[in-house]
């Protein structure tokens, strides 16, 4: 399909979406939050798909909402934000959270608000060592939203996360590494040769099992540790029947590099 405020390519198992709105920082608008969703909804669509790589063009990740989209000053009639936080937002992190497959963010630079609650929605977070993570929320006076609130304290605890939020204050790549918000931190000339080696190996990967153990640990703090063996049981059992888990084996037996076809 033609898009307009992103970049969408399917190619070898990964899918690769770039925000492309460089000369606004990539923050969203309408058009951009109904691309987005296309583009997801074919990834969901696309069996081939084995693992979806998502960044921004240009010198940030993500500024969040672009305020011009929706803009209003004293004396003017106020906007619904929790509409647009019910129609675009959250769909947006319900679908990056439960898509089958890892979900990698490469933070090339800046993410605030909005932009950074997606970054911290996804699997694996890859920052550029440049790169800041912004809970801009508070300086215009709302509350973390798209997950943020959600993932910010099970992430980095509540002490950071009530910083993070009250104070707006940006918070290094380095640091968020430190803190365990993020998976790694990546010097900029190595940052797009690790974020593809890595898109790389997951196309590779047994998907099924990947997709299964991303189930189990985003659930795991609503369960019980008795649920969570439970569960653990049941899907030893069901991918040990797999045809992915058998050419692993035999791969490993036989000292060869395995074949993985991902279902």
């Amino acid at each position: 399909m033609d898009f307009e405020t992103i970049l969408f390519s399917i190619n070898n198992g990964v899918a690769r979406l770039t925000l492309n709105r460089p000369d606004r920082l990539n923050s969203f608008n309408v058009q951009m939050h109904d691309e987005v969703r296309e583009a997801l909804n074919l990834i969901e669509n696309d069996k081939s798909v084995r693992t979806l790589l998502f960044t921004g063009a240009g010198r940030g990740f993500c500024a969040g909402q672009d305020l011009s989209d929706r803009a209003v000053s004293p004396g003017n009639d106020a906007v619904d934000l929790g509409e647009s936080v019910e129609k675009r937002y959250n769909p947006l992190i319900r679908s990056l959270t439960s898509l089958p497959m890892p979900v990698i963010c490469a933070v090339n630079g800046v993410a605030a608000g909005a932009g950074a609650s997606i970054a911290f929605a996804c699997d694996i977070v890859i920052a550029a060592r440049s790169a800041k993570f912004i809970m801009s929320f508070a300086n215009i006076g709302l509350v973390p939203d798209s997950g943020s609130s959600w993932a910010l304290p099970r992430l980095a605890g509540q002490a950071r996360a009530l910083g993070l939020a009250l104070t707006g204050d940006p918070l290094p790549a380095e640091k968020a590494e430190a803190w365990g918000l993020i998976w790694k931190c990546i010097d900029e000339d190595q940052f797009k040769e690790e974020t593809e080696a890595l898109a790389q190996k997951f196309a590779a990967a047994p998907t099924r099992g990947l997709a299964e153990t991303k189930s189990l640990i985003r659930a795991a703090f609503t369960r019980t540790i008795d649920d969570q063996l439970d569960l653990e049981r049941d899907k030893m059992r069901e991918l040990g029947r797999s045809e992915d888990y058998r050419e692993g084996v035999d791969a490993f037996m036989n000292k060869r590099k395995p074949a993985f076809k991902g279902q």
